[in-house]
Order: C-alpha cells, then structure tokens, then sequence
C-alpha cells in the first residue's frame, strides 16, 4: 500500500505558494487580454448585447434597452449600464466592454478563490487549487470571452453565497451583503439568480450549524433580503413597463420567466440534457485520470464546506434540468463550485495517499493534444487520403504547423514527471484555449465577421436608402455599423415581395444555403458564414430571382 503524502504536492511546494500565491489571476488575466482581442465581437451573443446597449445610447435611454429599434425585454439593464458608464468616458467602442469581461472574470477567479477560503479555513490549497482549476475550464474561458450577462452574473451568485458562507462554522452569515449581490444578480439577469442562490439558502440547515441553531433568524432576514432585492427589481422593471408599452410590459413581467420554466420559447431541451454535457464543461480535467480516481476514493465524512457545495451543485443542476429552456452557459455560476469540488478531492485523496499513483497523469490530455499537433503538422497528408476537405486544408494549412508543435510542446509538458501536476494541467489548458481562439480568428474568423456588411448597412442607410433582412436580425448590424435605423425584420416571403415593390432603390440581406454563378453576380455583397453563405442584394432582384432560390 502505498504511503500517505505530505499535501500540497499537486499544487506546488510551499516556498513557490509563498512567493507567487496569486500567480493564477495574472496568468488568467493574461490569457484573457490576448485572446478578447483576437478577433471582432462574436455573433450573435457579443453583437446582440453591444447592439442593445448602443441603441439604448442612441435612444438615451436609461431604463427601457432597445433591440432594432423596440423595446428588449430578454434581459435586465445592469450589464448595458456598465458597459455605458464606460462609454460616457471613452465614447462608444469595443474596447472598454471586453476590458470590463476580463474585469468580471479575474473577479469571478478571487471570488471563487475567497469562497474556498471561507468554506475550508484549515487548508488554503483547497483555495488556489479552486482557482487554477477554475481558470483553466476550456468552455467557460472562451464563452467568458462574450459580452454576455453570465460572467456578471456568476460574480452575483458567488458574492451572494459568500455572504452565507461564515455560517458554515457557526459564525452570522452577512445579510446585508446577501441582499445587495441578490439586487445586482436580478438586476444582471431577472429571477433566474434566485435559483442560483435560492436553494442553497433554503438548504442551510443541512450545511450550517449557524442556520441550524438560529432557523428563524436565517429564514427570516434570508427571505427579508429576497424580497427587498425583488423590490429593488421592481423599481426598475415597473417604471421601463410603463415606458416601454404595453407589449414590452407583457414580455418583461410575463413571458420571459414563465415561457423559460414551463414551456421553453427557445432552447428548450430534455430534463436530462446536461448530464451528457458535464464532462464537456469541465475539460480538460475530464483527461484528467487522477481526478477520476480522486473522486471515487472521495469516502470521507462530509464537513460543512463539502455540504455546502453539494447543496449547492445538486439542487441547482436539479433545477436546471427541470427547467425547460436550457443552454450550457446556463451553469456558468456553478463553475466556481465545480471547480472548488474537484479541488476538494484532488487534495484530500493526495493527503491520504489515495489516488497518487504515476500511472493516474493527465495522459489522456496528452494524447488528444499530441494527436491535435500532429494532425495540424501533417494536413498535406491527411488531404492526400481524403480525411479532410480541401476547403478545411486550405483555411487551415498556412497556420496549422506552429499551433501543431506548440500542440506536441504541451503535450510533452504534461507527460514529464514533474511535481505540480495541477499546475501543468491548468497551464495546458489554459494554453491550448487560447491557441485555439487564435488559430479559430486566423482561419474561420471571416466567416463570422459582421463587420464589412454592417458597414455595407451603413453606408446604404446614410444616402438614405433602406435596408431589410429576410432571416435572422438579432442586432449583428446595429453596434458594428452604429446604425441610426433599425434593420427591418421580413418574416415571409409574401413580406419580401411587397416590401420590394415598395423601396426599389432597398437592400435586403438573405442567408442562402447555395450560390448559383448567376446570383453570384446579381449579389451586392457576398460572404462565407458558418457553412452557408451572407448575401446583400437589391430587393428588386431579389424579388424576381426569389423563385428559383433555396433559400
């Protein structure tokens, strides 16, 4: 058998975490720094949002967000505010919102890190291994890269649980506190945050001696700071009600909430569509063999903090699965929890001398990466026996032989028998996340990018002449192109016809699945996006070749 381990080996040793104990929130904000300015804002997420919180600045309007040119009810202003406080400095730009997602995100990692502390005082690893897993999760950096409400949110859900934490050892949890993260987290995305919080707190006396020995102070002043952070929602959402109409008005107090949980609008799943996804979400751990064999050994008995984090994980993931619109940004707030999971037992099972076998190194991680390397190494080969296409080959070839080494240079980190394996698994990681997003902006980025057509848009509506889109207007123009009109929205192709017959002179954007030569050149502007094509034509001879068009 073999013999118990001093702690603490898998993070590094003791003179490294005295000398460097934040290493991970510079290495992460690094990382981030590089690869949000890769590429443009992202469709339809980052386009969406900076579209909404430009026409709220073109409108100025402060309560009631505007999306081509109505009023947007999917989410609250919190978020828009921010990224306009910003502007009301600098100007409008793209550069002060992607600044302010690296802002969120490095906050999230401290809360995290701070979260850890609170719940596990007795060992501080437990804290920064939290925080280098958290850093390293590949879907939440690269969808934390978005201008989206979910890395705001998740620092809500985690300061708000924070402030619940000291309970856990006995001590008076913060209810001021509690109640003010609850404020931003319904001001950031609506009812959805007291899901996130919610349940824990109504499951305190499972992890809190605190909330067992005080039950009506805990329910009482918990469920006082629910309702005044719902009143603090309230004195936003009735006020832009009344502004925004009647229709906004029944979209904002109705529609989105209910149409979310009992029949989803949009992205509507089955109840047990995340569990398929968790590995997924959290790569590349999921190659991480010794964190597989950690958590099976996991046998001890439970302490508040691991109550804390089950009541915490389980209910929630419950909840979600239950709830019929569902997407994977969705869990982003449990990221931290997940994160601080996985640390609790990797440190645990390394103490008690479970799980330290050589033959449990992120292996797995190593051979998808040396695969990946060596594949992007040897495309000429790979085309010459038909694996690839030669579209793929010829997007990716120019750039895919220095990703491919620094494929093979991560790998053979990995493999190295050296301490810190956690370290090397998050750095990897984090690594490859961000070659990844470089080689994606250096290949298929055009085929994404909203801006030559937006500014096309612009043009068109500055000598006055109108611009309609056929299928999908989530707001991908309005920001890039700082448009003053909205794009009008044609739902049929009955719409189109009339809409031709009277704007001869308009331009109507079009998603075909395929290009004839002929349409080729009748087209105003043509691009690749996402496997079909973006077309700009002139609505007159859009409407006579409409047709024939598969459109």
């Amino acid at each position: 058998m073999s013999q118990p381990r001093p702690p603490g080996r898998l993070l590094a040793r003791d003179s490294l975490a005295r000398a460097l104990p934040w290493l991970w929130l510079p290495l992460w904000v690094a990382a981030a720094l590089i690869a949000i300015f890769q590429h443009g804002p992202m469709p339809m997420y980052s386009t969406r949002t900076l579209s909404v919180a430009w026409e709220m600045w073109l409108h100025h309007s402060i309560l009631v967000p505007y999306l081509n040119g109505l009023p947007y009810s999917d989410k609250p202003p919190l978020l828009l505010w921010l990224i306009q406080s910003g502007w009301s400095v600098a100007g409008v730009n793209d550069v002060w919102p992607r600044l302010l997602e690296v802002a969120l995100g490095a906050i999230q990692l401290v809360l995290a890190w701070r979260l850890a502390r609170t719940l596990f005082p007795q060992d501080k690893r437990i804290a920064h291994a939290t925080a280098w897993i958290l850093l390293a999760f590949t879907y939440g950096f690269l969808f934390g890269l978005q201008v989206m409400y979910e890395v705001l949110l998740a620092d809500c859900v985690l300061a708000a649980l924070l402030c619940l934490a000291p309970a856990a050892h006995g001590k008076a949890p913060h209810f001021g506190g509690f109640l003010l993260a609850l404020s931003l987290g319904l001001l950031t995305k609506g009812p959805v945050v007291v899901l996130h919080v919610g349940l824990p707190w109504l499951l305190g006396p499972l992890w809190s001696e605190w909330a067992r020995r005080e039950r009506r102070l805990w329910y009482g002043r918990g469920g006082l700071s629910l309702l005044a952070a719902c009143v603090v929602l309230l004195a936003w959402a009735l006020p832009a009600a009344r502004i925004g109409g009647e229709a906004y008005q029944h979209r904002l107090l109705v529609h989105q909430t209910a149409g979310r949980v009992v029949d989803a609008f949009a992205h509507a799943h089955p109840y047990w569509w995340y569990l398929p996804l968790l590995p997924v979400l959290a790569f590349p751990f999921t190659l991480w063999p010794r964190l597989w064999a950690a958590l099976l050994h996991w046998r001890q008995p439970l302490d508040s903090g691991a109550r804390f984090l089950l009541a915490w994980l389980l209910p929630v993931l419950l909840g979600f699965s239950v709830i019929s619109g569902k997407q994977a940004y969705y869990l982003l707030p449990e990221f931290g929890g997940m994160a601080m999971l996985m640390a609790v037992v990797l440190e645990r099972a390394h103490a008690s001398g479970e799980a330290n076998s050589r033959w449990l190194a992120p292996w797995p991680l190593a051979v998808l990466l040396a695969a990946t390397g060596s594949a992007l190494i040897g495309l000429d080969a790979l085309v010459a026996h038909h694996v690839l296409s030669d579209p793929i080959y010829l997007i990716t070839a120019p750039h895919g032989r220095p990703f491919g080494v620094l494929c093979l240079l991560l790998a053979l980190l990995l493999v190295v028998p050296r301490k810190g394996e956690l370290h090397r698994v998050a750095g990897v990681g984090l690594v490859a996340a961000v070659a990844a997003n470089g080689l994606f902006s250096l290949t298929l980025w055009p085929a994404y990018d909203f801006m030559p057509v937006s500014k096309l848009v612009a043009k068109a509506q500055q000598e006055g002449r109108p611009v309609a889109s056929l299928e999908s207007n989530d707001g991908q123009y309005a920001f890039l192109g700082r448009l003053t009109q909205p794009v009008e929205q044609l739902h049929s192709t009955h719409a189109l016809l009339k809409w031709a017959d009277q704007h001869a002179d308009g331009l109507v954007i079009v998603y075909p699945k395929r290009l004839s030569q002929a349409d080729r050149a009748q087209a105003v502007y043509i691009q690749p996006f996402r496997g079909i094509s973006l077309a700009v034509w002139l609505a007159p001879a859009l409407a006579k070749a409409l047709p024939q068009e598969d459109l």
